[in-house]
């Protein structure tokens, strides 16, 4: 069963030179990311307030299978689905 959270879960991301993710902590362990399989940029609502995130969907050493998004505004990560 695929777990989402609409809001997102804060989870602490150490990331490359290119900003892409390298570690995820997350219930109470690090993954390593093995690989991204998507990435994507979102910037919208220019015109009230900004919309401004990109969107990983990547797998970890572990053998998670994520969606992790990350708020170019805020500079804060969050997890918002665990698929099966």
């Amino acid at each position: 069963m695929t777990r989402c959270w609409p809001a997102g879960l804060p989870v602490a991301v150490e990331q490359d030179t290119l900003a892409a993710p390298q570690t995820v902590a997350w219930a109470g362990r690090r993954h390593r990311v093995a690989t991204i399989l998507e990435r994507w940029r979102i910037d919208e609502g220019w015109w009230r307030r900004r919309v401004w995130r990109e969107v990983f969907v990547l797998l970890t050493t572990s053998g998670l299978l994520l969606e992790l998004v990350h708020d170019l505004r805020g500079n804060s990560w969050y997890l918002q689905r665990l698929y099966d």
